[in-house]
């Protein structure tokens, strides 16, 4: 299955959870937000949403300053 990752194509093997990909890029447990088809997923939804061909797919990190 094909996603675009922060604009770029990225080849996923199945089925995947926006948690599942969390992982993989080795970002859990970090500040970041994700937000699919232009939608924020909170924190909580991670494991519940399952990313489908062709989704669009936004990590960032959270920056603090002062």
């Amino acid at each position: 299955m094909q996603i675009q990752l922060n604009g770029d194509t990225k080849q996923l093997a199945g089925e995947t959870t926006v948690g599942e990909l969390v992982v993989a890029l080795d970002l859990a447990g970090r500040r970041i937000a994700v937000e699919v088809n232009e939608e924020i997923v909170p924190r909580s939804q991670h494991d519940a949403i399952r990313l489908a061909e062709g989704d669009r797919v936004e990590i960032v990190h959270a920056i603090g300053g002062g």
